[in-house]
């Protein structure tokens, strides 16, 4: 008689949630949070703190469920780059995890068309392209980019949910903010590739790194940093933004200065570690970044709320973060 392994909900739960790395939770959940400041800003809406609390929870718990998805695809990568992830170590089974993941995914959808139909089409958007970017990664940049507007979704998603919209839907300043979203997180996503150089050429995956070699990818890296500020200054000249005299906004000159500082500081640790331990350890500083790029974007609509969450996340980026000393998983 074949044995066969018991199913232990506890230990698939407890695997599950590592697996969903929420350190980068703030990335998916303030992309969000962007979008439903930007409505209350346009809309002048009355502010429905229920409806907010339970979007923000799904866009907080949407990057978790969707690396589950984005772990089930990369496993041959993983198996070099992360041996000790709880799917490719046997702890997590990809095909229950999948269901689940699955499961979770037509809750979300049931739910999301309550609040607005429209919001559903963001959601499946943002899943489609973060199975498209497993492929992707091996397209050079055309990976990064797609990552940048998976995670742009989440900005949608937080827009449309929030409630009933007025007409026209797509203007120049709503484009600018997604735009933006879109590139700091394909930035982020850029320096995480040299954690993953080595499992990347293994696997086939000519991402830039990969293509290009350590050596030009890091110069670049230091290159890319300026790409967030720039942009924005040429939407502001455009006069694109969705409010005049920015520069004059005390709490969003903190956030950008402060954004600023870590984008560069990023290109920095990754420039002088290109590979090894080091570059695990310095996505810390990388997330937390690409968080401050995206809650510089929030200063635009409500400066005391940024503030606040530029405190918070900073803190508890680094708090989960430091539950994963494993550099390996």
């Amino acid at each position: 008689m074949m044995n066969s392994k018991k199913f232990d909900l506890l230990e698939f739960s407890f695997a599950y949630v590592k697996s969903m790395r929420l350190y980068y939770a703030f990335i998916t959940g303030i992309a969000g949070w962007i979008g439903l400041s930007y409505y209350y800003f346009c809309e002048r809406g009355q502010f429905n703190y229920a409806r907010c609390v339970f979007i923000l929870v799904l866009l907080f718990l949407s990057w978790g469920i969707n690396q589950i998805v984005n772990d089930y695809f990369g496993l041959p990568e993983d198996r070099i780059n992360a041996p000790n992830r709880p799917m490719v170590t046997g702890e997590l089974d990809p095909n229950i995890s999948m269901l689940v993941t699955i499961f979770f995914l037509i809750l979300v959808a049931v739910f999301s068309w309550f609040l607005n139909p429209w919001c559903v089409l963001p959601l499946f958007l943002g899943v489609g392209l973060n199975i498209l970017y497993e492929y992707a990664k091996a397209w050079s940049l055309i990976g990064n980019i797609i990552f940048g507007l998976s995670i742009a979704m989440c900005t949608a998603y937080g827009f449309l949910a929030a409630g009933p919209l007025s007409y026209p839907v797509f203007t120049s300043n709503r484009i600018c903010v997604f735009i933006l979203v879109a590139v700091l997180n394909g930035l982020m996503t850029y320096y995480t590739y040299f954690k993953d150089y080595s499992g990347d050429k293994s696997a086939g995956k000519k991402t830039f790194i990969v293509k290009y070699g350590l050596n030009i990818a890091r110069y670049v890296g230091v290159l890319g940093a300026f790409l967030p500020s720039l942009l924005f200054l040429a939407f502001m000249y455009l006069e694109w933004l969705p409010a005049k005299d920015i520069l004059f906004m005390r709490d969003f000159v903190f956030c950008g200065i402060m954004t600023i500082f870590m984008q560069f500081w990023t290109a920095i640790l990754f420039f002088r570690h290109p590979f090894g331990e080091r570059t695990y350890f310095s996505l810390v500083i990388n997330i937390r970044a690409c968080v401050a790029g995206q809650i510089t974007l929030i200063a635009i609509f409500n400066g005391t709320l940024a503030l606040y969450l530029l405190c918070v996340s900073y803190v508890f980026i680094g708090f989960l973060f430091d539950l994963y000393k494993d550099a390996k998983s």
